[in-house]
C-alpha cells in the first residue's frame, strides 16, 4: 500500500501514538507499505509550529528523519490537478494534499472526512 500521510496523523504519530486507529498503527508500521509525506504537510506544520500553535517533542526534522517517509514535493502535475478539484475542502494544504494523492495514486492517512468526497482512498487515522 502506498501512503500519504496528513498532518494530523503526522503529527499524532510523533507525539500521541495511541491517538491513531490500531488499524492505522498497523498498516504504517507495516515495511511492505510505502509512506510518504507531503512537503505541503510539512509546510502547514512549521507555521503551526511558529506561531505556537503547535509542539512536538524535538524538532521538526528530527520527527520527517525518524518516520521513514519518503518526502513527496509539489510537481506541476499535481499543481494542474489542484486546478480541477471541486470545493469540497477550503483548506488549501489539505487541498494540495488531495490532488497529490489522485496524481500519484495515494491512499491518505486522516481523520479528515472532506478528502472521501473527492474519491480519494482513506484510511481512517
Amino acid at each position: 500500500m502506498r501512503l500519504l500521510i496528513d498532518s494530523n496523523a503526522f503529527i499524532w504519530m510523533v507525539s500521541q501514538p495511541g491517538e491513531l486507529s490500531v488499524a492505522s498503527r498497523e498498516i504504517l508500521a507495516d515495511p511492505a507499505n510505502d509512506r510518504f509525506l507531503s512537503i505541503v504537510s510539512m509546510w502547514e506544520i512549521a507555521i503551526k509550529l511558529s506561531l505556537g500553535k503547535l509542539a512536538l517533542p524535538g524538532t521538526l526534522q528530527a520527527a520527517v528523519d525518524g518516520m521513514g517517509a519518503e518526502m513527496l514535493p509539489i510537481t506541476v502535475a499535481h499543481i494542474g490537478c489542484i486546478q480541477t478539484l471541486p470545493f469540497h475542502h477550503r483548506d488549501p494544504f489539505d487541498r494540495m494534499m488531495i490532488a497529490q494523492a489522485i496524481e500519484e495514486g495515494l491512499t491518505v492517512v486522516t481523520r479528515d472526512r472532506h478528502f472521501q468526497a473527492y474519491g480519494v482512498p482513506v484510511l481512517p487515522a
